[in-house]
């Protein structure tokens, strides 16, 4: 589990590519410092497994779900990417619970000024916008922020000058993918709102039955 709240900004050193998956080796540095072979890192908000590390690199390994799913196709040497250790117990919840397991990709729509903070408007499918709430939490590339608009084809989040200094949000382009995950509660509940709807028919075995049949 994460947080969203991105702890250094890495830089791929290399990416090599299979039929469908890839090995990526990134150069980071704040987060080498405790991490073990293993670990789960959040990348992009995609949760990968670190393979091998150095003292200044890891290495993941990419399947081709995940390709197909993420941004992480995209990215070649020298591309920039968010970068989050897993949670520890204890941690401040600083930012939302985040998996790392996202739900797909938006688009950059486009960027706006106001003041001291930008706006950032995303391009969503249904399948995905159907999740999203006013004032609800949401990763885009594993940072949490919080949805300021939606509509029934994009959703807008304000970044202030900490989190853009601190991610690679506002050093991409318009028409560029960033990986998506809402949060997770909205799809819990509908799950058990369609499991009570498409379930068999309910039991006639209730206190009336018991007591009748003699068991109370």
């Amino acid at each position: 589990m994460f947080t969203g709240l991105v702890e250094e900004v890495g830089t791929v050193e290399s990416v090599k590519k299979g039929p469908k998956s890839a090995t990526i080796t990134i150069k980071a540095k704040k987060i080498l410092e405790d991490i073990r072979p293993g670990d789960s890192v959040a990348t992009n908000g995609v949760c990968l497994t670190v393979t091998s590390f150095t003292s200044n690199s890891l290495k993941v390994d990419v399947m081709a779900e995940t390709m197909r799913r993420s941004n992480l196709d995209n990215l070649s040497s020298g591309s920039k990417v968010n970068l989050e250790r897993a949670l520890k117990l204890g941690d401040r919840l600083g930012g939302h619970i985040v998996s790392g397991h996202i739900d797909g990709t938006g688009t950059l729509k486009d960027f706006r000024q106001e003041d001291n903070a930008v706006w950032v408007s995303i391009t969503a499918p249904p399948d995905i916008l159907k999740y999203i709430i006013n004032k609800g939490s949401i990763a885009v590339d594993g940072i949490s922020l919080t949805v300021a608009y939606v509509d029934n084809e994009c959703f807008k989040v304000s970044i202030i000058p900490f989190t853009g200094d601190e991610t690679t949000l506002l050093q991409k382009n318009i028409g560029d993918k960033v990986n998506l995950e809402v949060d997770m509660i909205g799809k819990y509940v509908e799950k058990l709102l369609s499991f009570e709807k498409d379930s068999p028919s309910k039991s006639n075995i209730d206190v009336n039955f018991l007591s009748k049949h003699g068991f109370l």
